[in-house]
């Protein structure tokens, strides 16, 4: 009894670790920012925020 309870936190335990390890490897501080801490995209060009505008390259209708 006591070995499938062993077995069974250690499959817990591995589980926990690989879902730790997948969420923050690859990021050098942690967590990504939020996003109302970056810029928008187009407020230089006075468009409206968050507005899709087509490719330079795409044709037009």
């Amino acid at each position: 009894m006591w070995l499938i309870v062993l077995e069974a936190v250690g499959a817990l335990a591995l589980f926990l670790f690989l879902m730790w390890w997948t969420m923050f490897s690859g990021r050098a501080k942690g967590e990504l920012p939020e996003v109302s801490e970056a810029a928008p995209e187009n407020s230089k060009d006075g468009d409206e925020a968050g507005a899709a505008r087509p490719p330079a390259s795409a044709p037009g209708p």
